[in-house]
């Protein structure tokens, strides 16, 4: 029985996490699967070096996504995928980080299975994995932190989501797509309990060239976004584990500016 990476089993579809940017950081398998497409549907994100592994021959198709603008909707990318398997193309369906980690994989293979089509998933390095181990940042520790939580900042509207005791004493939380809301997202945190003064790391760019890692407290998130001009992709750490990062400590080094200022 031919599997899906069979060269000679034509006409499905392969969902590939393509990790949070470097191209090491791509699986074995992810690799075999780029190698055997006849059309890659990838994201914007994805670094240029992990579209150069496909053939030559195959073809590249972009539907990047920004913030309020999507060049194409999710049905749209959905009957792209479909059509071209219909007419017996190998499609690798190439996706920044894990596919099942807020990159809507779920809903591709949906479509996909309902049109009757056979459908893998090749997982990734989530973004919060792989930008966490650069900066040094574990997502969970035996002293400081014994839960890790997964949220989206900007998925459905904050006042959508429950947050309610994913973040604070022992607790880690990790918030994708936040830039935007970020001054929103520590307010929400504080009315919910989580203290001022916990530490916050943001991820930037994580494992790719320009790659920054800066900590402050939750209270100067939103400020600190703005300092230091902070743009996505991007991943905001909440917790203790914080403290053990690499990450530089911009709070301190705005307040000695400020200091210095009012001298």
């Amino acid at each position: 029985m031919a599997t899906l990476l069979d060269p000679h089993a034509r006409g499905r579809v392969i969902l590939v996490g393509a990790g949070p940017g470097d191209p090491g950081l791509l699986t074995v398998r992810a690799v075999e699967a780029l190698k055997a497409a006849d059309v890659i549907v990838h994201d914007g994100l994805i670094d240029a070096r992990v579209l150069d592994i496909p053939s030559v021959t195959a073809q590249r198709i972009c539907v990047a996504k920004r913030r309020a603008r999507h060049t194409l909707p999710q049905e749209a990318i959905n009957a792209l995928i479909v059509a071209h398997v219909k007419a017996g193309a190998i499609v690798v369906r190439l996706k920044g980080g894990d596919p099942f980690i807020f990159g809507r994989g779920g809903e591709e293979v949906e479509a996909v299975r309902a049109a009757g089509l056979p459908v893998e998933v090749i997982p990734g390095v989530s973004a919060a994995l792989g930008c966490a181990a650069e900066a040094m940042l574990p997502l969970t520790h035996r002293d400081h932190s014994s839960a890790v939580s997964f949220v989206a900042g900007q998925c459905k509207g904050l006042a959508d989501q429950d947050w309610a005791g994913l973040a604070g004493q022992s607790r880690t939380l990790v918030i994708y797509m936040g830039v935007a809301t970020a001054t929103d997202i520590a307010d929400k945190l504080i009315a919910d309990g989580v203290a001022p003064d916990m530490p916050v790391a943001v991820l930037e760019r994580g494992t790719c060239p320009g790659a920054r890692a800066l900590k402050t407290l939750l209270a100067d998130l939103g400020p600190m976004m703005e300092r230091e001009k902070v743009c996505s992709p991007a991943i905001i750490v909440v917790g203790e584990v914080v403290e053990l990062s690499d990450a530089q400590d911009k709070l301190a080094r705005w307040a000695r500016v400020a200091e210095g200022a009012h001298a």
